[in-house]
């Protein structure tokens, strides 16, 4: 089990649930549109939220930012270890930097008493486009091994200067090594793990990657907190995230929509009304599977597990419950009826 940390109000390994987190592209030092884009990102479940800091006009921003919002903020910080001090005195809740980039080790040191001060946890990251120079050379390419050790030497840094309060992420736009650098981090130290896919891409392929990345390392049991990377509006890297954690098994809340893949039999227009269906439950919160099945062959039996479920006929389709059948339905009646059968689910 790795070491447990807090973030703000919100724990952090040693078996605490594996927390959602994204990061603003809005201009740091745009106050009013970082705090309108977190408060979306809260509403769509986001936990931790990260800000770039690039310069100290961000910097200067982060207490701001801080006192009008409810999720803990992490600043996002390379090259200049004054913007971590800075973020420091500002209350920031977590820092992330790579501290083979912010100087010498005397500036090290400088943010790791800092945060030891103010019990500021630092997360280590470490991206395939940021490796040291000598381990390229070393392993001659971006490797598992390579990052590991990088992130591993990075930790010997803070641990030298005392400071232990460490999360740790290792990521490359490689699927494969990303998850190879985290199992190996998770068998050589304690620290809890940032698990992310970088550059994954737009939402179509993007997904593809941080759910075989991310979702094969929590499959695993390796993992303490995501960020799904997608070329898009930060929203949607939270519902990633959430249906990531549902196909783990390590979220109940909310539903779970299973659909059959359509087939010879299939009378009705599926598709759409399975698109239908996952729209309409976007804000549901019960912890439930619902079942949207092609045919009354094998519908409700397919789909025995499912709390509630619809499969559809010609001209007409079943509505079920655990597998038992409750009623016919005409068919362009089959999504309101599940949704009011949804809605009598206690």
């Amino acid at each position: 089990m790795t070491k447990r940390m807090m973030i703000g109000a919100v724990p952090l390994g040693g078996g605490a649930p594996v927390s959602i987190q994204s990061m603003c592209n809005t201009k740091t030092d745009n106050v009013p549109a970082t705090v309108e884009q977190i408060l979306r990102l809260e509403e769509a479940g986001c936990e931790i939220v990260r800000v770039a800091v690039p310069d100290m006009a961000a910097a200067k921003a982060v207490g701001a930012i801080r006192s009008r919002i409810h999720i803990p903020l992490v600043a996002d910080i390379h090259f200049d270890y004054k913007l971590a001090l800075e973020c420091a005195g500002q209350g920031i809740d977590k820092i992330r930097i790579n501290p083979g980039n912010i100087g010498g080790e005397d500036r090290v040191k400088a943010v790791a008493d800092a945060c030891r001060e103010r019990k500021i946890p630092i997360r280590i990251g470490v991206n395939g486009g940021s490796l040291e120079k000598e381990l390229l050379k070393k392993y001659g390419a971006v490797t598992a091994e390579a990052l590991a050790e990088s992130a591993l030497g990075h930790a010997a840094l803070l641990e030298k200067f005392d400071f232990t309060d460490i999360c740790i992420s290792v990521k490359c736009s490689s699927v494969p090594v990303t998850v190879r650098a985290c199992r190996l981090l998770s068998e050589r130290c304690a620290y809890p793990l940032h698990l992310g896919v970088t550059e994954a891409g737009t939402p179509s392929m993007g997904m593809i990657k941080s759910a075989m990345g991310i979702g094969g390392l929590l499959c695993l049991g390796i993992g303490d907190t995501l960020r799904v990377t997608l070329t898009a509006d930060p929203v949607e890297e939270v519902y990633a995230a959430k249906k990531i954690l549902l196909a783990a098994g390590l979220r109940q809340e909310g539903p779970n929509v299973i659909a059959c893949p359509t087939c010879g039999r299939t009378n009705i227009d599926l598709i759409p009304m399975a698109e239908e269906v996952e729209r309409r439950l976007a804000d549901c919160t019960k912890p439930i599977t619902v079942a949207v099945m092609g045919c009354v062959v094998n519908g409700p039996g397919e789909a025995a597990a499912a709390d509630v479920g619809i499969a559809g006929g010609k001209g007409e389709g079943l509505l079920f419950r655990r597998g038992e059948i409750l009623r016919k339905v005409p068919q362009e009646k089959l999504v309101d009826e599940l949704m009011a059968e949804i809605a009598r689910l206690q």
